[in-house]
């Protein structure tokens, strides 16, 4: 794994690690709560970066990298969102896919039934986030490998976490500089509508098909906060 160390809350930095090949990071102890917004922005584009790459499906019986003990697997909620990743049962940390680290910090939600219908009607199949099998979208709306079903990068999300960055700024530098978005929030809702393959672009289904309809979400707000550079 990869070692990449990213901003914390009230000033502090947080050490992370991460598989590009499995699609995960590995956080030691409560790293991914010490996350602050403008580092969790940073690991879309790691995530975005990662999608158009072969995917190595973890082993559930992945060892700790710290003492190598077999992970425990571990099913949790944050609010209404479930996720799941594998825990050191000796507190060294913890090992979660990007799609459930999207999942922990709300930025993914299910497909709209309009938006299923819109997906079906260009589509016949996408890969699931979640594991990368392919999903029959004339048969099914969920995985028939691991049962996730097909969800969506959530655009009302990714604008509070904007949101929250911009107030943050406010009189002061912050870490909406270090996250490369200095926009006001109107422009930067505009520009991020413009961007995300939801329903208002025309060919995200198609994207979607080739790359996942969440990868292909965080793809395009990643290609947005390029163009702030």
């Amino acid at each position: 794994m990869a070692s990449r160390t990213l901003p914390g809350q009230h000033g502090t930095s947080v050490t992370i690690d991460l598989c590009g090949s499995c699609q995960a990071f590995w956080f030691d102890g409560y790293e991914s709560l010490q996350l602050s917004a403008g580092s969790t922005l940073q690991l879309f584009q790691v995530i975005a970066a990662a999608a158009s790459a072969p995917r190595r499906t973890p082993s559930p019986a992945s060892p700790c990298p710290r003492c190598r003990a077999r992970l425990v697997p571990v099913h949790d909620l944050a609010r209404n969102t479930r996720f799941r990743y594998g825990r050191c049962p000796s507190g060294h940390g913890r090992f979660i896919t990007f799609f459930d680290f999207l999942r922990e910090k709300q930025f993914v939600r299910p497909l709209s039934p309009a938006q299923l219908a819109e997906l079906r009607a260009q589509v016949q199949t996408v890969n699931c986030a979640n594991c990368g099998a392919p999903v029959d979208l004339v048969k099914t709306s969920a995985c028939d490998h691991c049962g996730s079903p097909l969800s969506l990068f959530d655009l009302g999300q990714a604008r509070s976490v904007v949101r929250e960055l911009q107030e943050a700024g406010e009189g002061r530098p912050s870490e909406i500089d270090r996250a490369l978005l200095p926009l006001a929030l109107a422009r930067a809702r505009q520009q991020a509508e413009a961007a995300f393959p939801v329903n208002e672009r025309e060919g995200w289904a198609q994207e979607a098909a080739t790359f996942g309809t969440v990868a292909s979400g965080v793809m395009a707000f990643a290609r947005w906060m390029a163009t702030r550079v």
